[in-house]
């Protein structure tokens, strides 16, 4: 049974510190983050981590061979899924503001184990997140430079582009987290500005024609045996297919990729001066605005370009290009480079906040989440993980790092929805700043959600998860069970 032993939420809350007092309580000898965000800069990280994350790479990819110009509806299945969760995660967040989130939550409600198991799994997904948009922010930056496919783009075999810029923005995340902040908020406005631009110039080019038939009808897919088929067409005996309701179901649980990142706003509470207020507001803002203007771009460049011509590396430059307006395609491929560099920054200082929680627990050894007492940021962390970000970037294609950011998503929202339901019958007496309306039916139903675009994704993105969560277990039990703060405080009152 101490493979699922719980971290008390007091414990919780005094590790991070809480009120006037946040050197409060115990913080496993790494040091303690500074209360320094406000609701602005939590909206600019949250809109900065998900605008852009696929609609700038995603959506020609999934238009062209899977959903054609029902990808838009698949971007609104995703968002309603994402709404699930992030309510989940309001109410948790505000609650419970400490860093790691998902991974501290289920700490708090299913244990030990299960908390390493998401941690590590967030590992899986942010830095996966950063090596897939670094491969893309590559792609758009040798479209506008017209730069060599050999070293840009995802032709690439060593993407010169995409080891660059994740090398310059862990610099910056190194520096400290309100820096970064200021560097988000101008990349964040240049990013949103111009996907309203996309979509008020580019509906001007829209043709019913490209929009006709709106959901293809099913049709065998190429290939698709083996460990290319979804799950659940594997289960289910089915064979083979894409495009119709199936192509469109399969392409959201791809295009949910561009929704993640919004948890990053939950892992920043500990770093938030009121997080009981500004976290739900930066959860639920961030996701509506990302929703609207995901469906919208899709829309338009499904619109402007038949679905089979689309550009699966520059899918919305290239679509304007198509219709003879080269000048707002290098303006959109500006505005990508930009937002994409956004993303990048965040998931690094995200990712490094998963590992200080873990470290502050001793599942990690302590000394590498230990933070800079100049910058007040897990330098080493962060560093171990830009190198982890630079070998993905090496080693996977686009898509298949975009399937495997997508899963290990929908597992971590699997236990976030699960745990709000738990935390409230274990825990009645918690402050609850932000309530997840209509508990357990919506709890429920994000977990039933989350599991069916899982189900969606192809048995060869089963394998390798499941592979990396079994790595996971071995490091587990090699490190972190023996090394856990809850482990040698028992080990010690017995002794």
């Amino acid at each position: 049974m101490h493979l699922f032993r719980t971290k008390s939420i007091e414990t919780i809350t005094a590790d991070a510190g809480t009120g006037d007092d946040p050197g409060s309580g115990q913080d496993g000898g790494v040091g303690r983050l500074r209360k320094t965000l406000s609701a602005r800069h939590l909206i600019g990280f949250g809109i900065g981590v998900v605008i852009g994350t696929g609609i700038f790479t995603l959506t020609g990819v999934q238009a062209r061979d899977t959903a054609g110009p029902a990808v838009v509806l698949s971007f609104a299945v995703a968002g309603v899924v994402a709404l699930l969760a992030a309510l989940c995660y309001s109410e948790l967040a505000s609650s419970v503001p400490t860093a790691g989130s998902a991974y501290t939550y289920a700490y708090a409600t299913t244990g030990e184990l299960l908390a390493w198991v998401i941690g590590w799994d967030l590992f899986l997904e942010f830095a996966l997140g950063a090596a897939v948009v670094a491969r893309g922010w590559s792609a758009y930056l040798g479209n506008l430079l017209d730069l060599p496919s050999s070293l840009f783009g995802e032709g690439a075999a060593v993407d010169v582009g995409a080891l660059a810029v994740v090398l310059v923005l862990t610099a910056v995340a190194v520096l400290g987290v309100k820096e970064s902040a200021r560097v988000t908020s101008v990349l964040v406005v240049v990013k949103v500005a111009v996907c309203v631009f996309v979509i008020v110039t580019g509906v001007w080019f829209v043709k019913g024609a490209n929009l006709t038939p709106f959901v293809p009808p099913g049709r065998p897919a190429e290939g698709g045996q083996g460990l290319d088929q979804p799950l659940l067409q594997w289960l289910a005996g089915l064979e083979p297919a894409t495009f119709g309701v199936g192509g469109v179901l399969t392409a959201a649980a791809v295009v949910f990729f561009a929704y993640t990142g919004f948890e990053a706003v939950a892992n920043l509470s500990e770093e938030t001066k009121k997080p009981s207020r500004d976290i739900p507001l930066g959860l639920l803002g961030t996701l509506g605005l990302a929703t609207a203007l995901y469906i919208g771009v899709a829309f338009v460049v499904v619109g402007m370009v038949t679905y089979t011509d689309i550009d699966a590396g520059a899918p919305i430059a290239d679509a304007f290009d198509q219709v003879g307006l080269g000048w707002a395609s290098a303006l959109i491929s500006i505005a990508a480079v930009a937002g994409l560099t956004s993303v990048i920054l965040v998931d690094l200082i995200t990712v490094s906040r998963i590992g200080f929680a873990m470290g502050r627990d001793g599942l990690l050894p302590p000394v590498v989440a230990r933070l800079s007492p100049r910058t007040g940021t897990p330098v080493r962390m962060t560093l171990l993980f830009a190198g982890l970000v630079l070998v993905m970037v090496l080693l996977f294609p686009l898509a298949e790092l975009a399937n495997l950011v997508s899963i290990g998503t929908l597992f971590a929202f699997v236990l976030v929805s699960a745990a709000v339901p738990v935390l409230r019958r274990t825990r009645p007496d918690l402050n609850r700043p932000f309530r997840v309306p209509f508990s357990p039916v919506v709890p429920v139903l994000s977990v039933l959600a989350c599991l069916y675009l899982m189900a969606n994704l192809s048995l060869e993105t089963w394998v390798r998860f499941l592979a990396w969560l079994a790595l996971g277990l071995v490091v587990y039990a090699a490190y972190g069970y023996r090394h856990s703060r809850l482990g040698l405080a028992e080990r010690s009152g017995k002794g």
